[in-house]
């Protein structure tokens, strides 16, 4: 696997709604709130604990590990 480049900006909320609602729709996640403090409420089960993300950086942290899961599971074609 090719290494991305790094970031040279903050992702914005709007980034991260949009990568997260793709998440919810493919239920990759059950569910994702955004906070009127700006955290991020996350649960990756209808039956998971809410886990509590601090900023559109960490919940795209959260996005890239499932991405990463779900690629890694897949069989390979060739």
């Amino acid at each position: 696997m090719i290494p991305r480049p790094t970031r040279s900006s903050q992702p914005t909320t709007t980034e991260t709604d949009a990568r997260v609602d793709v998440l919810v729709r493919r239920q990759l996640l059950h569910a994702v709130v955004l906070t009127p403090t700006r955290q991020w409420l996350v649960q990756e089960s209808p039956d998971g604990l809410v886990r509590v993300l601090a900023t559109p950086a960490d919940v795209l942290a959260l996005t890239a590990t499932i991405q990463q899961r779900t690629r890694s599971m897949r069989p390979e074609s060739r």
